[in-house]
């Protein structure tokens, strides 16, 4: 079993070592993924790794399981991959004992989200990174997020669109 310390300091590794990771792994999986047409989400399964190996404190497999759901959505080129890994680098973080150790790639990984969502006209995903950088206490992107999803709302957006829009402002 590893003491918090050392488990902090391989959450943070994972800012450094994901930009690895990326090229060949992400290459290769959207290769794949454009020939097999395969619209699952292929970082879930290695995300069920991570928090399987989290649970049971192991935190060497929980990092490989987090790189291994980089590369897939990464490859995959989807906005909710991108999502899924900043929540799933928040429970790192909090795994490790020092919640924000996950924030800063937290962050990136949403941003990532935010402008993949809003580029595929995806209101949906827009919103709900509006909410996760609303719940990391970030207001100006929160801001900046309910504005794009007024403009993929268009001009008569529901009531309860309004009103939750309002609520991000």
């Amino acid at each position: 079993m590893m003491d918090r310390q050392t488990v902090g300091a391989m959450v943070g590794g994972l800012v450094v070592s994901s930009a690895r990771v990326s090229g060949a792994v992400g290459a290769s999986r959207a290769a794949g993924a454009a020939l097999s047409g395969h619209s699952a989400a292929p970082w879930a399964g290695p995300l069920a790794t991570m928090d399987a190996a989290l649970h049971a404190g192991n935190v060497v497999a929980a990092t490989k399981a987090w790189h291994d759901a980089y590369g897939a959505a990464l490859g995959s080129r989807r906005w909710e991959g991108f999502a899924d890994l900043a929540d799933a680098a928040l429970r790192m973080g909090r795994a490790s004992g020092s919640p924000n150790a996950g924030v800063p790639r937290a962050r990136d990984l949403y941003l990532c989200a935010l402008f993949r969502a809003r580029d595929a006209g995806a209101l949906d995903g827009v919103l709900r990174v509006a909410d996760a950088f609303e719940a990391l206490g970030d207001r100006d992107v929160t801001r900046h997020a309910a504005k794009m999803a007024e403009r993929l709302a268009g001009r008569d957006p529901s009531p309860e669109l309004r009103q939750r829009l309002a609520a991000l402002h």
